[in-house]
């Protein structure tokens, strides 16, 4: 017996054909589908450019954090965070709505301003856990201090850092990135 012939056999009586080839074709399942929508990401970099709005310096919507936050609760967010992100769009649409009569991303920004500032005072009171407005601006601040326009531009930036000096007076000045 040619040594081809040795491995096909002992391939098939092990059942290691059909177990590395479906391993092997895993990786060509079709990609699932988006858990944000195109409108959903826009409304998202809406909230985030009223939380860290452009000013002399980039805004969240600079910094592409809707996709982001997109991105990062499909990847690192459990069913039910993702979820409650979900329910979250819907929710400060239905309360931009009441209050204003117009959907969330037609308000003006001191609109929009005023209407997150309740909902966070909402989210800070509530007792449990988690609140979909506090997952926002989690990803909100960490899409944007983590992105190049705001550990460049925002924070203090130093591509080749000094030397270490471990006691320093704070003047007030802005963070390192």
């Amino acid at each position: 017996m040619d040594r081809r012939e040795l491995i096909k056999t002992i391939a098939v009586l092990t059942g290691a054909a059909f177990v590395g080839g479906e391993l092997f074709l895993s990786g060509c399942k079709e990609a699932k589908e988006p858990l944000f929508s195109t409108g959903d990401i826009a409304f998202l970099d809406e909230v985030a450019e009223t939380i860290i709005p452009r000013t002399n310096t980039p805004g969240a919507k600079d910094a592409a954090v809707g996709k982001f936050i997109g991105f990062y609760a499909a990847g690192c967010y459990d069913n039910g965070q993702q979820q409650m992100l979900k329910q979250g769009i819907t929710h400060l649409n239905d309360a931009s709505k009441k209050e204003f009569k117009t959907g969330f991303v037609q308000l003006s920004a001191e609109q929009k301003q005023s209407l997150l500032t309740i909902i966070d005072k909402q989210a800070r009171n509530q007792h449990t856990p988690s609140h979909y407005f506090t997952l926002m601006k989690q990803l909100t601040l960490l899409g944007f201090f983590t992105s190049e326009a705001g550990a460049t531009q925002v924070l203090r930036f130093l591509p080749v850092p000094g030397t270490y000096e471990g006691c320093i007076d704070y003047n007030g000045e802005t963070a390192w990135s």
